[in-house]
């Protein structure tokens, strides 16, 4: 089916099941477990040998649905839902990696992922090396005979840097290493990193791929073999994707397309007003020509995403802190909340939010300064939410 229809297309037919009752929409199968026909299929299903399933902590016909659905989305050949983003992480970690392995990972990437991969994965044996997410050099030269894995996230958390997965892909492979892209920034409605030479994509499906901030969820994508030890800790360790939220997350991937479209048209206009506010220092995001990787963006990405990051000017008398949080405060119609992906816009600051426990040195060496704010930028009107930064366009 997926070499026969458009994205827009299998985000809303791809991966449905349907009952003898012949529903429509997708059901939602909230039970633990599934009843067995004889203790000879049970035994099959058990050992592998029969396909079905035994027990919601790993097989459940809407998770199935939903790995289905995004596996179709991602061009992958296999999905692993997990309980939330972190974990799909952790579980990517846990299924293709061993004590003594090394890890190369971008220093730009969230800040809870940067906690388990410098204090969480070294208590189990792991090596990390953080570099520079757009030097490729700098992943080649921290290669070593035992890295097992690269891990980036384009665009990263906070600032939209953007890295370049089909050459960091080329460097991972030369290394003998896999390549991990966390794309949950971009969905696969902007950006399908195993058609750049990704071995495994990561999301968060808390984000845009529910888009209504209503559940937790996570998702890890790539070849079978790979997906394989992945669900296998999975089924073990049982950091496992509920029935319900699965159910959520299926139905916001139907509209995933137009949502995306519309979040990025509305991001690229708050981004183009920023640039002209006397409040503004300087402004992030990838649909604009003054982002660093624009050109790159423009060739591995369809569009610009949602996220727009901005350093705010500090006033006479203000600290850079004092400036943001100024801002932040001032605002009455956007949320005030370090989640993202939500129809609803949200502002933060991720020094003393989403970064707050990653070390002022880090922070500084991924350019996450103390007047950094963060927007995610939502679907109501434009001008709606220009007039909530009015502060910005004081000088």
């Amino acid at each position: 089916m997926t070499d026969q229809y458009h994205l827009e297309t299998l985000a809303v037919r791809a991966g449905t099941l349907t009952t003898e009752f012949g529903e429509n929409s997708e059901a939602l199968f909230l039970n633990s477990s599934f009843r067995f026909k004889s203790a000879a299929q049970a035994a099959a299903r058990f050992g592998g040998t029969e396909p079905g399933n035994i027990y919601s902590r790993f097989t459940n016909p809407t998770v199935t649905m939903f790995q289905d659905k995004l596996a179709a989305l991602e061009g992958a050949e296999q999905c692993v839902a997990t309980a939330s983003g972190m974990s799909a992480i952790l579980a990517c970690i846990m299924g293709i990696c061993s004590a003594g392995d090394h890890i190369v990972a971008s220093r730009s990437i969230f800040g809870t992922t940067v906690q388990l991969f410098t204090n969480i994965l070294k208590r189990w044996g792991l090596e990390v090396t953080l570099v520079s997410l757009t030097d490729v050099a700098a992943w080649q030269a921290a290669a070593k005979p035992n890295t097992k894995l690269f891990f980036a996230e384009t665009p990263s958390n906070p600032l939209t840097e953007v890295g370049d997965i089909a050459k960091l892909a080329e460097v991972a492979h030369a290394a003998g290493a896999y390549l991990a892209v966390d794309n949950c920034f971009c969905t696969p409605a902007l950006q399908q990193p195993l058609k750049l030479g990704a071995d495994i994509v990561i999301h968060s499906a808390t984000k845009y791929i529910d888009g209504q901030g209503r559940v937790l969820g996570g998702a890890v994508l790539g070849n079978k073999a790979l997906m394989e030890s992945v669900y296998g800790f999975l089924r073990t360790a049982g950091v496992t994707m509920s029935a319900f939220n699965a159910w959520v997350f299926v139905k916001g991937l139907e509209t995933l397309q137009v949502r995306m479209e519309a979040h990025a048209a509305r991001a690229l206009a708050l981004a183009q007003w920023l640039e002209q506010q006397p409040g503004v220092v300087r402004v992030y995001y990838p649909g604009l020509p003054s982002h660093p990787q624009y050109a790159l963006a423009q060739k591995q990405q369809r569009l610009g995403g949602g996220i727009v990051t901005f350093e705010v000017k500090p006033r006479a008398g203000q600290t850079a802190q004092e400036a943001a949080w100024a801002l932040i405060d001032a605002t009455r119609l956007i949320s005030i909340t370090a989640n993202l992906g939500d129809a609803k816009s949200t502002i933060t600051h991720p020094a003393t939010t989403t970064h707050s426990r990653v070390s002022a040195e880090a922070r500084a060496a991924s350019g996450i300064k103390d007047n950094l704010v963060r927007i995610a930028v939502g679907l109501e009107h434009i001008e709606d939410l220009k007039a909530d930064l009015h502060l910005l366009t004081q000088a």
